[in-house]
């Protein structure tokens, strides 16, 4: 089975999600692309806003996080500010190779140390520890921007609509909370065709809020 997880450094869910999904990959259940890209850019796709953007769910969203953390034993300690930039962190990533030691250090840097990550002055010294020599020159790399945007574009053919998310089999898993979904699915491929979940699938829309309906028929060709 092989499998896309798509995230973004800004996500601390995606920084709790990550040992699990690393492990998946490591015991050699799941053979696992990781694909950072910018939340952002998907939110304005989806005319959606974050978790962070509304004050009372900012809180109990940080709240949650910090809970989940105690509960799997994971250091979490919050950057300076938040929601960030994630941008330099991303491009970063993808500089040093994306790969599993590269996002362990980087998660690491920023969620379990508390460091900011929003701009290159910020990230010198892990990039530095990362091999990344010209982090300034790295990061404003053409190539490295165009495999973000090649992330994202895949995200979107995907139908991913939040971070962190697997991608497996054409079905998308969001959140921390859904591995457990994930696992199950995958010992049991034919677990979304019992009669209820067909049932759900084809559930019909009984009311639609008229600014969602106005915002889906704005975008229709």
């Amino acid at each position: 089975m092989q499998a896309d997880w798509f995230f973004d450094f800004v996500s601390p869910f995606s920084y709790l999600q990550w040992p699990q999904v690393r492990a998946l990959h490591e015991n050699g259940r799941v053979q696992i692309t990781p694909r950072p890209f910018l939340f952002g850019a998907l939110l304005d796709h989806l005319g959606s806003i974050g978790p962070a953007e509304l004050p009372a769910k900012r809180r109990f969203t940080y709240r949650m996080a910090s809970w989940q953390g105690q509960q799997l034993g994971r250091p979490l300690r919050f950057p300076p500010t938040h929601p960030f930039n994630p941008m330099p962190a991303l491009r970063l990533c993808v500089a040093a190779g994306s790969g599993f030691d590269t996002i362990d250090a980087i998660f690491d840097w920023i969620w379990r140390d508390g460091h900011g990550a929003d701009t290159v002055d910020a990230l010198l010294p892990l990039a530095e520890r990362l091999g990344v020599r010209d982090a300034a020159a790295a990061l404003a790399s053409a190539e490295v921007k165009q495999t973000l945007r090649d992330h994202y574009d895949r995200a979107i053919a995907a139908q991913v609509f939040g971070v962190p998310s697997l991608v497996a089999g054409g079905e998308v898993f969001w959140g921390n909370d859904a591995t457990p979904l994930f696992l199950a699915w995958l010992d049991n491929p034919q677990l979304f065709a019992s009669p209820e979940m067909q049932r759900i699938d084809a559930l019909p829309i009984g009311i639609q809020r008229a600014a969602i309906a106005a915002r889906a028929a704005a975008k229709a060709p």
